[in-house]
């Protein structure tokens, strides 16, 4: 299993509670769509300087690589990406 955490940053003027809200919309129903994505959330951060965080959990490093390109990823990421401004990511394997 592979664990994706990724946390972002809005662009200046981003209002954050619901520009969060608009991204957990768009990327959470993608678990039971896309093959080899089992868990995925989006959540607030409240320290740390970063506006949210996703958490995924994946079957391997090769079904991540794949959701990454998967069209149903790709058509949720056009509905925010614009809202973006920074990104640390990190993945690990159990």
């Amino acid at each position: 299993m592979v664990k994706h955490i990724v946390s972002y940053t809005f662009r200046q003027g981003v209002e954050k509670a619901p520009a969060v809200e608009k991204i957990r919309g768009s990327l959470e129903p993608l678990v039971g769509q896309i093959p080899g994505l089992l868990k995925l959330e989006v959540r607030p951060c409240f320290q740390g300087g970063m506006d949210y965080c996703l958490y995924s959990e994946f079957e391997s490093a090769q079904a991540l690589g794949a959701y990454a390109e998967h069209p149903l990823h790709l058509a949720a990421k056009e509905q925010f990406f614009h809202l973006l401004d920074s990104r640390v990511a990190a993945d690990y394997e159990v």
